[in-house]
């Protein structure tokens, strides 16, 4: 196994001397021990399984949960009675204790989801859950943790957390066929009424829990109002909203070991500035950047990554130097082929893309090389996944993006899981199903593994070369006006469009400053520190 402190993050690198995330942990470490990870990939995957565990809760239970946008009517099998709301109200129903802390949201006029995330707490405190609406974010910032923590007073060797990128809202609930969620919302034209949607969240047994458990109660027991804008406040009363925490029960212990894995949380908060700050996070955190720095610095072979964003100068600068310095060093990147917003928003994503990826193709050419991925119908898959293998040793999945907003911004949290094995496993996996290969892994059939099914893809440098010729077969295909059979596989080579000079300043200024902005402390805010 790999040292975990050549690879994680020690509790001084955390930088983050108010926390009580690490207090169990001896000397340095920052990290938990005796853990078993899951990868769950795709919507359907992880709300199946979610649906199972709050299912099986019973009175004395605790369901803590954080979410960005919350749907209360989204199914979590498909089958009527799975809905989130109905879900979560039964367990607090049969005596389990339900907290939650949703985003409370910008304006639906703004784009975003203030009403279905208002009426998700609603409905769910009228049932009885204490689910909570939460703004406590910097200006133009959002509590984008995605997470659901589960506890059993009477079995702790059940407990169990769920860390991703995978709200419990509509267009979540796809599966690897990527036909998209019955329960569709609509994103950019390209994708249609129910839009393809690939994501992925990771299950957690073991200590680790106890973990993800003291990121919530942090931010539960934080005194600050949940709201300080007073219009807010008056609406909160209107509506008879509970806004004031009550106590949660004491903390359990730490669950019983489960596996082997090596696990490390790594968290975003920003500096809140005027006069108020997060009392466990006081000028913030920073760790996701700081995480990623660290373990992008040992990479000899490969980072994998998939990615809502990828953009801008700072993600550019995580990898310019250590692609300089390894000549063996290949960066795949897979992100959406079309961004969810149009109009002079997407010129300035765009913008975003084509600054990082084309700085780092000319510092490493040929070892760069980003992708977008389709369904079997044509139709572009939204990659809202949040995921990165480095060196198939430390593999990360969580709420964070590759951009400035995702590492100094926004709440974030991901977590990092340190074995070979399962960060091998994580790439194939992930690699199969965008290669059209996931059929072959039925086990009704002979019983092929992961391994078998992929071994031309083991070696890293083997599998940047499949997803060339994949990419490029398939585009060959569309060329040629979809003659033929169509070839396998979903990658599409990523479109890098350059604005105009002229409203190329505009387009900066609106990533800087909207889609990108920088949550850090003055005195290192717009440097390449965290």
């Amino acid at each position: 196994m790999s040292d975990p402190a050549a690879w994680l993050l020690g509790k001084t690198e955390r930088a983050n001397t108010d926390t009580r995330l690490d207090d169990r942990h001896e000397g340095d470490v920052a990290w938990s021990e005796g853990n078993l990870a899951r990868p769950l990939v795709d919507g359907a995957s992880y709300f199946a399984r979610l649906h199972e565990v709050l299912s099986a809760t019973r009175a004395g239970d605790l369901v803590l949960l954080t979410d960005w946008q919350g749907d209360a009517d989204e199914l979590l099998t498909g089958e009527p009675g799975s809905e989130v709301l109905e879900v979560l109200a039964q367990a607090d129903e049969r005596g389990v204790d339900v907290r939650g802390l949703v985003w409370r949201s910008h304006l639906d006029q703004a784009g975003f989801f203030a009403t279905s995330n208002r009426h998700l707490g609603e409905q769910l405190q009228a049932r009885g859950a204490e689910v909570l609406l939460d703004m406590r974010v910097r200006a133009g910032g959002s509590h984008h943790q995605k997470f659901v923590v589960v506890r059993h007073r009477d079995d702790p060797a059940r407990d169990v957390a769920f860390v991703g990128g995978i709200d419990l809202a509509h267009n979540r609930r796809d599966d690897s066929r990527h036909h998209g969620d019955p329960q569709g919302r609509r994103l950019s034209p390209e994708y249609g009424d129910t839009p393809p949607w690939h994501d992925a969240q990771v299950e957690l047994r073991g200590p680790v829990v106890h973990d993800v458990e003291t990121v919530f109660r942090e931010r539960w027991d934080d005194p600050t109002p949940l709201s300080s804008a007073p219009w807010r406040r008056v609406a909160d009363r209107l509506r008879r909203l509970d806004t004031t925490p009550d106590p949660l029960p004491p903390q359990l212990p730490p669950p019983p070991p489960a596996g082997d894995h090596v696990v490390q949380l790594l968290r975003t908060y920003p500096d809140l500035r005027l006069d108020r700050d997060y009392p466990f996070a006081r000028g913030g955190e920073r760790s996701v950047a700081r995480g990623y720095s660290k373990a992008v610095g040992r990479a000899e072979r490969i980072v994998y990554i998939e990615d809502q964003y990828f953009w801008g100068h700072d993600v550019a600068g995580v990898f310019e130097q250590r692609l300089a310095d390894q000549p063996e060093l290949r960066l795949l990147v897979v992100i959406p082929l079309a961004t969810d917003v149009t109009g002079f928003n997407r010129t300035a994503q765009l913008l975003g893309r084509r600054r990082a990826l084309r700085r780092l193709e000319r510092v490493a050419p040929g070892r760069v090389a980003a992708y977008g991925i389709e369904n079997h119908a044509g139709t572009p898959i939204y990659v809202h996944a949040k995921v990165c293998v480095v060196d198939d040793t430390w593999a990360s999945t969580g709420s964070d993006n590759f951009n400035r907003r995702s590492w100094t911004h926004d709440s974030e949290l991901t977590a990092v899981v340190l074995d070979d094995d399962y960060a091998r496993d994580l790439r194939l996996r992930l690699a199969a199903e965008h290669l059209d290969r996931l059929d072959l892994l039925d086990p009704a059939r002979d019983g092929t593994d992961l391994v078998d099914v992929m071994a031309d893809c083991l070696d890293p440098a083997d599998m940047f070369e499949r997803y060339a010729e994949h990419a490029r077969r398939l585009e060959e295909w569309h060329a040629a006006g979809q003659e033929g059979e169509r070839p396998p596989g979903r990658l599409r080579p990523l479109p890098l469009p350059s604005a105009p000079p002229r409203v190329q300043p505009l387009a900066r200024a609106l990533l800087a400053q909207v889609h990108d902005p920088d949550g850090r402390p003055g005195g290192i805010r717009g440097s390449r520190h965290y």
